[in-house]
Parts: C-alpha cells; sequence; structure tokens
C-alpha cells in the first residue's frame, strides 16, 4: 500500500464527517507535518502520513515533539486502520 492510498482514505473519511484535510507546504520549516484534518466541533490534528510500517524521520520526531510541547495534537498515521480509529 502507498502513502498516497493512506491520504485518500483519510480525505474520504474526514469528509464523510463533514470535515476537510488539507495539504500544507512549510516554506523553511523541515520536517513539520504535512497534512491538516479539521474536523467539526473544533477538533484539529496535524498528521504525518507513512506508508505501512515506516515511522518519522529524526528531524520530523524533533518537529512534531515541539508542537506537541506546544499544545498541538500531532500523529504519524501508517494504515487505514489507524484513520479509522482517530475518526471513531
Amino acid at each position: 500500500m502507498r502513502e498516497s492510498d493512506i491520504e485518500d482514505h483519510l480525505v474520504r473519511r474526514a469528509g464523510e464527517l463533514g470535515g476537510e484535510v488539507r495539504k500544507l507546504r512549510w516554506i523553511g520549516r523541515r520536517g513539520a507535518p504535512d497534512r491538516v484534518v479539521f474536523l467539526p466541533g473544533s477538533r484539529l490534528y496535524w498528521v504525518e502520513l507513512k506508508r505501512p510500517g515506516s515511522q518519522a524521520s529524526a528531524h520530523q520526531a524533533r518537529e512534531h515533539e515541539r508542537m506537541r510541547g506546544m499544545g498541538q495534537t500531532v500523529l504519524v498515521i501508517d494504515s487505514l486502520a489507524a484513520i479509522d480509529a482517530l475518526l471513531t
């Protein structure tokens, strides 16, 4: 399974709930999550998508921890099941 398959599932599932997924480009910031998920009820998630079995690289993990330290919810998702668990 490719990362794009996981992204398609995320976009479809979020849309079913009335939410949106935006793909981001961070200028001058390496390692930041590449998607933001907006869901009804003021739920917001920063998401790094990976193909199954992959993990965030060291520089991505550092940036994710920095963001979590500011109270943000940052997730690394590598499966359809993880998306379903998040969006239920």
